[in-house]
């Protein structure tokens, strides 16, 4: 396959003026033949210009080593790992004598954030890579383990939300199941296993091992931030871009995927700009590349699990042992669905029961009926999406009439959708099955006939719990746990300043809440991205007279 010609945008040549303004920012470098400038896994490599001789990409990813393409004069290196801090997917070779223009990873962003001339260039070329690889017959790494255990689909999850390219091999393919495992030294009850090729492999790792080896989690500076953002939600994402264009040392922190629940989406049509809607992991993608592009960092999987304040610092704890400071906090951790009040629940979630509606959940469950249940946009999207993978959908509603809680074109479009069965005045009772879901029994709350769904697949997008059970009392909340802000506050005997609450503003000084965590929020993604952007003008309202006590 020729990748330069089947994705001329990705391989772009630089203009002499872009030569030159590179040249005035990089570091000349000479590689003789052979020679590597980096390797496949190796994290924060460098970008390089090519001026003479060439570069070859080899791919690691298959059986054997091949090159995919070679970079010639005037073209570049890198991908949207430079800008991310994650590893590289492949090795660069020198072919020839080669001469390049090297810059490290935060001169990259640097550039791209000041250098308007080159930034475009080099955004659509890393966007059109990504693309290209994940179109192309590019394995990424290797998810080992049978699709019935709970963490294969936790490490699947976690790679598929965070855009990690992987193949999943299936375990019955492999004609010699011992003697491949016995190659990376494992046996069958060690599974699942990632690999990179013969790089690495981890047995069963924590979603914070594996989000460390491949980049996504770093070490974070001991320095007292300017912003630190709680969920990288639209709200939090929103935030980020704005707080760091504007110079303010931003840190995010997310501790499972960019996206938040917008991120689950498959697609989202009613937001403002993308006429031909715009999925949700497409969305995320796209906002943390315009957070990275102007110095915000973004670490994942980061669990917090505590906030103290001493003065006016304010400091998390995470879950591994790391503590930051920062002098104004964001929360946006959204909230997440609520669970069915059934017996055997959680026995079945990651094996028949989900929260998100992906192409990963739709590949697992295209054999047989579904049930989406649900009455808001989320679950009427979902079911949209999934009809077109599964023979047969139910809708199963609680209340009377979806008009009153999902738009009116999703109500529609799901009312004239052959494949679709609504069940109003309906709720699951019972789920059945040995390994994973069977049959559940559903009830009709006016009637009360029950009646049997033959299905292997729940998909539950049910009422919201707000995430803010590890902030303190001291912060006010309403009776359901979500964040009261500006005029929301009364009685707040934690205040202590002469001036009003801003509008976004929680019960303590500098701490802000943006997105749907917030008491009064409007659950849409651009009322999200609205908010996230507005805390940021408050927030340097509140620095402008911030001292440390």
């Amino acid at each position: 396959m020729d990748y330069k010609l089947q994705f001329p945008k990705a391989f772009p040549k630089l203009s002499d003026s872009q030569l030159a303004t590179m040249a005035s920012l990089a570091e000349h470098k000479f590689y003789s033949h052979g020679q590597y400038l980096f390797r496949a896994a190796e994290i924060e490599f460098k970008f390089h210009v090519v001026l003479k001789g060439g570069v070859e990409i080899i791919d690691r990813s298959g059986h054997e080593p091949r090159v995919i393409l070679v970079h010639e004069p005037r073209e570049f290196t890198g991908d949207l790992a430079n800008l991310s801090r994650r590893s590289s997917n492949v090795d660069a070779r020198a072919l020839g004598e080669v001469e390049v223009l090297e810059v490290c990873s935060e001169d990259l962003r640097k550039i791209i954030a000041e250098r308007p001339e080159l930034s475009d260039t080099i955004l659509n070329a890393m966007i059109a890579r990504s693309q290209a690889l994940s179109e192309t017959e590019f394995k990424g790494l290797s998810l080992i383990g049978p699709a019935s255990l709970k963490d294969t689909f936790r490490l699947r999850d976690f790679l598929t939300k965070n855009q990690v390219l992987f193949t999943q091999l299936d375990l019955e393919a492999i004609p010699d199941l011992n003697n491949f495992l016995s190659h990376f030294g494992v046996n069958p009850e060690d599974l699942p296993l990632v690999t990179n090729g013969d790089l690495w492999s981890l047995k069963n790792p924590s979603n914070e091992a594996l989000g460390r080896k491949i980049g996504l989690k770093q070490d974070i500076s001991t320095e007292t931030y300017d912003l630190v953002i709680v969920g990288a939600g639209p709200a939090g994402l929103a935030a980020a871009v704005y707080g760091a264009s504007e110079g303010l040392n931003t840190l995010v922190l997310e501790r499972m995927a960019p996206g938040g629940q917008a991120g689950t989406s498959s697609k989202i049509e009613n937001y403002l700009g993308f006429p031909t809607g715009v999925s949700g992991t497409e969305l995320a993608q796209r906002a943390v590349m315009q957070a990275e592009k102007f110095g915000a960092q973004l670490n994942v999987p980061s669990y917090v699990n505590n906030l103290q304040l001493n003065g006016n610092i304010k400091t998390l704890s995470l879950d591994s042992g790391e503590k930051i400071r920062s002098r104004a906090l964001l929360i946006s951790t959204g909230a997440d669905y609520k669970k069915l009040d059934l017996e055997n629940w959680e026995k079945y979630e990651g094996k028949g029961i989900y929260y998100a509606a992906t192409k990963m959940e739709a590949a697992l469950c295209n054999k047989f009926p579904v049930a989406v249940v649900g009455g808001g946009n989320s679950a009427g999207q979902a079911a949209l999406f999934l009809s077109s993978f599964v023979p047969r959908l139910y809708l199963v509603v609680r209340g009377k009439d979806l008009a009153l809680t999902m738009s009116h074109y999703l109500t529609k479009r799901i009312e004239e959708n052959p494949k679709i069965e609504l069940l109003l005045h309906t709720e699951i009772i019972e789920i059945h099955g040995k390994e994973g879901i069977e049959e559940v029994l559903v009830k009709n709350n006016q009637s009360g006939e029950i009646r049997t769904l033959h299905i292997d697949s729940i998909f539950s997008f049910i009422g919201a719990v707000p995430r803010t059970d590890w902030l303190p009392d001291m912060l006010m909340k309403d009776p359901k746990g979500f964040l009261k802000t500006g005029y929301g506050l009364e009685d707040n005997s934690h205040w202590g300043l002469k001036r009003q609450p801003f509008l976004l503003e929680t019960s303590i000084p500098g701490i802000f809440a943006a997105g749907d965590v917030r008491c009064g929020s409007v659950k849409r993604v651009a009322s999200s991205v609205g908010e996230g952007s507005m805390a940021v003008q408050f927030i340097h309202e509140y620095l402008k007279d911030w001292t440390e006590n």
